[in-house]
């Protein structure tokens, strides 16, 4: 078989085209080249090992549609984030095996463990697993997602398809993304990024140059190019505490999803605001409370009783179970005027 160079001379029947000499490098540019890779290499090498992968499957053999009597079950990555055993993951992976389910881990050195379930959250599509075993084990820190900005560089780590510890790199393509989660519900500030995510990447770490666990990769869009997602961590570290304390999170709902934004300067001064950033409601749910309340799409939430918004985590992390059935405020900015409005949030539903 004959190889063609890609050019218009080479196929138009012209001239054969020359093969140009190799440009040399500029000095600035290898040095540039070099920063990246160390970058990425200290990443791997700091937060790899605290990268597992999982196995789950049912404690017994359930009838599956079209599959006759198999066993239930799937696979996926997972992170430690605390030494005794803790692993975050997603809840579509822990959750794979229905209700009770064995899970199998293997750590980046091979060491295999079991592990339980803690608790699970649908609505956020996250989990938390405890290793069954006394270990003491790496682990990574969640950080700050707030902090991001687009372009970022951020690093995925995890099991693809079964090719164990395999490192992806790219970009923050967009923050404050919105993705709907099994239970129908929209899971708010959602990170898109290119790193290249794959079936099996699922609950693995979305990691900052930093070394800081910055979302928890869950998703892709088949088909599409480079546009995969990541529940930030600001949001992880909430549902992990609530997974910690109760087992479950008991949240309260208001209605709406929103998206952060960044306020302009001139925006701020005609408010009177010293925040940088809010939410922007991008829907309403209909008939619920902030719709019942007069809260309408565009609208800018600035804090909820007197506490600042400044992204869609801050809404997540308000929304405790303690305000369900209490009356709260939102002060909200709409075409440049302030308005405080009331509203009564009601307890979030689990699907079944």
């Amino acid at each position: 078989m004959k190889i063609l160079p890609l050019s218009d001379a080479g196929f138009a029947g012209g001239r054969p085209a020359t093969s140009p000499a190799p440009l040399a490098v500029p000095p600035e540019d290898t040095a540039l080249l070099d920063a990246y890779s160390r970058a990425v290499i200290d990443v791997v090498d700091r937060v790899g090992p605290a990268v597992v992968g999982l196995s789950v499957r049912s404690n017994s053999t359930q009838t599956v549609s079209g599959r006759g009597g198999r066993p239930q079950g799937g696979t996926g990555s997972g992170v430690i984030v605390a030494p005794d055993g803790l692993i975050l993951t997603n809840s579509h992976v822990a959750g794979a095996a229905g209700s009770a389910p064995l899970v199998e881990v293997t750590t980046a050195e091979g060491q295999r463990l079991t592990a339980r379930m803690v608790g699970d959250d649908p609505d956020t599509d996250l989990a938390l697993l405890r290793v069954d075993q006394s270990v003491t084990l790496p682990a990574a820190r969640l950080g700050d997602s707030k902090r991001l900005k687009r372009g970022q560089l951020v690093i995925a780590i995890g099991n693809p398809l079964g090719f164990e510890s395999t490192v992806t790199t790219g970009v923050v393509s967009a923050l404050g993304r919105s993705l709907r989660a099994r239970t129908g519900r929209l899971i708010d500030d959602v990170i898109q990024t290119d790193a290249a995510l794959n079936p099996g990447n699922s609950g693995g770490p979305l990691v900052s140059s930093r070394g800081e666990i910055v979302g928890v990769n869950t998703a892709v869009i088949m088909g599409a190019q480079g546009i995969c997602f990541a529940v930030a961590a600001n949001t992880a570290s909430f549902v992990l505490g609530e997974l910690v304390r109760h087992g479950r999170v008991r949240r309260a709902f208001i209605g709406l999803s929103a998206q952060q934004i960044a306020l302009p300067p001139r925006l701020r001064h005609a408010a009177g605001l010293e925040q940088q950033s809010a939410v922007r409601v991008s829907t309403v749910e209909a008939d619920g409370s902030v719709d019942r309340a007069g809260v309408k799409p565009g609208d800018i939430v600035l804090a909820l009783d007197g506490s600042s918004v400044t992204g869609a985590d801050d809404l997540v992390r308000l929304l405790t179970g303690e305000k369900i059935g209490n009356r709260v405020t939102l002060d909200v900015l709409r075409g440049g005027e302030r308005l405080t409005i009331s509203v009564v949030p009601q307890e979030r539903k689990r699907a079944g």
